[in-house]
């Protein structure tokens, strides 16, 4: 069976940004994965770390549960994110051990640097799944195989400095945001943090909100979200473009390629 698999900084990343496509892939019948970096302990003003660490975990499990995704642990914590070697190779071991023919991640640029340095080192890590003179941690066999790489839109659909974010492709989650809203929903203990530190004053209407916009972008769905596919060398064949196989709920953005657009 083929796998896909979502790459994210924190628990409930996922959920806000790539959980839609995740489910479509699930239901064209990929085995799908579900990855954190971070287990999020920074996420509280009123538990310390290790017990938000606790917490989150717990909540991460539950939201991969509903989107019925094997769940791998994080080994991160919040803000601890970098681009080393020894994170590289911890990554390029799970994705060696999955072998996963789509991988899902995010935005190159974004607002905090922990997703932004989660993307590269995905980059890297993916890149080098069939290179067996880079030593994964744990050794895990090498693959030569395409694996087809997407960026989801970062949160709140602009880059650093404000300027919008122009997705290349749309899919359509319409038939699954009720899910999607489900898993975002067990991440309950992130409610109060965020009204807290981003004063995002409703934790769910912030993702509705962000996939409705998505949804106008497309011109075509009510509920979407937008991608843009990693450019192919080294990864997979020039005109792999798995997530067509969703059909009718995946749109390419054809002006997206045709003039440069800020990352």
């Amino acid at each position: 069976m083929r796998t896909a698999m979502a790459i994210a900084a924190h628990p409930d990343d996922i959920e806000f940004m790539m959980a839609g496509t995740l489910l479509l892939l699930k239901q064209a019948g990929y085995d799908i994965h579900y990855l954190n970096l971070s287990g999020g302990n920074c996420g509280s003003v009123e538990y310390d770390s290790e017990t938000t660490k606790k917490i989150r975990l717990a909540e991460a499990q539950q939201a991969a549960q509903v989107l019925g995704a094997h769940f791998h642990p994080p080994f991160c914590n919040d803000l601890e994110i970098v681009y080393d070697l020894k994170t590289l190779r911890r990554l390029a071991a799970i994705v060696r051990e999955v072998n996963p023919a789509v991988v899902l991640t995010h935005s190159s640029v974004d607002y905090m640097e922990d997703h932004s340095n989660t993307c590269r080192l995905v980059v890297t890590a993916t890149f080098a799944r069939g290179m067996p003179n880079f030593t994964s941690v744990p050794t895990r066999p090498t693959g030569s195989y395409d694996c087809t790489l997407y960026h989801a839109m970062p949160h709140g659909l602009r880059d650093p400095f404000g300027r919008p974010v122009i997705a290349g492709a749309f899919v359509n989650t319409t038939a699954v945001h009720r899910i999607k809203l489900e898993a975002l929903k067990a991440h309950q203990s992130q409610q109060n943090w965020l009204d807290v530190s981003q004063n995002l004053n409703s934790y769910l209407q912030t993702m509705e909100d962000m996939a409705l916009e998505v949804g106008r972008m497309s011109g075509k769905y009510l509920y979407a979200e937008g991608w843009r596919r990693h450019l192919h060398y080294g990864f997979c064949a020039p005109d792999a473009d798995p997530l067509q196989e969703l059909g009718d709920d995946y749109f390419i953005n054809e002006d997206f390629y045709k003039t440069y657009h800020a990352p």
